[in-house]
């Protein structure tokens, strides 16, 4: 793993002594301390609208900041925030740390939601890992011991990664099914909406080739695109676009599928070596060597002959 894939050392995040004694306090007067939330939803705002390196700063410096306080229901949420922001980025080594330490710290305290989460990030890991079934088995126990709880807090979230582990184990039905009550949990306020439909969109090229699945996946990556540039949700969009420009693509529509993903892939400055951007840049360069279109990734310029530094002094 590189560094961005790394779980933090705790100890290498320093918090000023004062922020450390007025978060104490916060834990202990309201159970939990307001740093560790408004933090940890930062990191995923970030990761949302586009900058996965500051995200992660972000997320790094509200598990040093749990570490410091040792407040263990305010560690157990930072654990359970960074096991699910690193899902988002599909990182599943960090996430199965993550979620094991979220799972040994919940049983130790006796904290069912926390251990709810924990024990569905596990099962999302083992599944990308290729332990599809046993994957599969504990996210669906994850879910139930979340529901048990009585929150609805993150269900479309949660419904959405289970149905992407039904369409890796091939279950393609139950996918869509658990799809559909997704979106009846959610609104259009709710942050994992574009990605739901994106994730329709894959479940329905993978149930069948025949034109009206074509033409019904195209329509849900559309709408995936759409609310995503409504929320100014960047990461989201990068995501849809790669899929309905892979989906055009394949259509032999070559320009139209290299113009929807090359300016959403451009617009990023940073987090260039993760998962989804990696993807994208992998898509445009193999368009471009296959039908020398140009691309383009700030700081370099993609022809068909190969890469060629660009001049930053003549910027």
């Amino acid at each position: 793993m590189n560094d961005s894939t790394r779980v933090p050392d705790f100890d290498s995040y320093a918090t000023p002594p004062l922020t450390k004694i007025c978060a104490r306090v916060h834990a202990f007067r309201y159970s939990i301390d307001p740093g560790v939330i408004s933090i940890s939803r930062a990191s995923w705002a970030l990761w949302l609208l586009g900058y996965p390196d500051q995200a992660l700063h972000r997320s790094q410096e509200t598990l040093a900041l749990a570490r410091a306080l040792a407040h263990p229901y305010s560690q157990a949420n930072a654990l359970c925030f960074a096991a699910m922001f690193h899902q988002f980025r599909r990182e599943a080594l960090v996430v199965q740390e993550l979620a094991e330490a979220t799972i040994r710290l919940a049983t130790e305290q006796g904290m069912a939601q926390r251990m709810a989460v924990g024990t569905f990030l596990q099962g999302w890991a083992m599944v990308v890992q290729g332990r599809g079934e046993d994957g599969l088995v504990q996210m669906r126990q994850g879910l139930a011991n979340h529901r048990a709880t009585g929150t609805l807090l993150d269900l479309p979230w949660y419904l959405g990664v289970l149905a992407d582990a039904c369409k890796h184990t091939g279950r393609v039905e139950e996918g869509l099914e658990i799809l559909a009550e997704a979106q009846v949990a959610t609104d259009a306020t709710d942050f994992y909406e574009a990605e739901l439909y994106r994730l329709k969109g894959e479940l329905l090229l993978a149930q069948s080739d025949n034109g009206l699945q074509l033409c019904e996946a195209e329509g849900s990556f559309q709408q995936a695109l759409d609310v995503a540039r409504h929320q100014q949700a960047k990461s989201l969009e990068l995501r849809a676009a790669i899929s309905l420009g892979r989906l055009w693509h394949q259509q032999g529509k070559h320009s139209d599928a290299h113009e929807l993903l090359a300016p959403i892939y451009n617009w990023f400055t940073e987090g260039f070596d993760t998962v989804d951007l990696q993807e994208a840049k992998a898509l445009l360069d193999r368009w471009a060597s296959d039908f020398s279109v140009v691309s383009f990734r700030p700081g370099f310029m993609r022809i068909s002959e190969g890469y060629s530094m660009k001049s930053h002094m003549n910027q």
